[in-house]
């Protein structure tokens, strides 16, 4: 996990941490573990937070985040569970004064609201492609969205569908 967590940060070559702006899903991901740290220390629930960062450097890795926005709170985050690698990061990315003395991130809950939906639209049962709509769309809205979508032509290729099925939040399917 400590070595998952030190390629956030480091490859071969050495630092790769960039300055450029971090994608909503990387401070989803931290908040997410923001708020999980924070609920487990008042509660005492250590190993759960390890777990929360374990998952968190997981995915972190996956959407190949290496934003100083996101890794600078992180390493505070994991400070008190691993000081010596959480010292040695904030060093090396170029402050002065140790980990410790600096605030705790602080939860924003704003970073958790999902404004978008990613629907998996499938026709005849069988996902073809995947469309991404706001969460506040109507059934109509979301049906006049994905017939106009000109993938949703391409598979119907001039044919109206018998009957189009929606469960807001979850899936659209399109029988034939």
């Amino acid at each position: 996990f400590l070595k998952k967590l030190w390629k956030l940060y480091f490859d071969e070559s050495g630092l790769i941490v960039t300055s450029n702006p971090a994608s909503k899903e990387a401070y989803k991901i931290l908040h997410r573990t923001i708020k999980k740290t924070q609920d487990d220390i008042e509660n005492f629930s250590f190993n759960t937070s390890v777990s929360s960062f374990m998952i968190a450097v997981n995915e972190l890795t996956a959407i190949n985040c290496h934003e100083r926005t996101i890794l600078e709170p992180l390493a505070i985050l994991i400070s008190p569970y691993a000081p010596h690698i959480a010292e040695e990061l904030w060093n090396r990315l170029g402050h002065e004064g140790s980990i410790s003395t600096v605030p705790f991130p602080i939860f924003n809950p704003e970073h958790l609201v999902e404004s978008s939906k990613e629907y998996p639209v499938s026709f005849n049962g069988k996902m073809r492609f995947k469309i991404e709509l706001p969460m506040d769309l109507s059934v109509a809205e979301i049906e006049s969205a994905v017939m106009a979508d000109e993938r949703t032509i391409q598979q119907l290729s001039g044919k109206q569908p018998n009957k189009v099925i929606i469960v807001p939040g979850k899936i659209i399917n399109l029988v034939g």
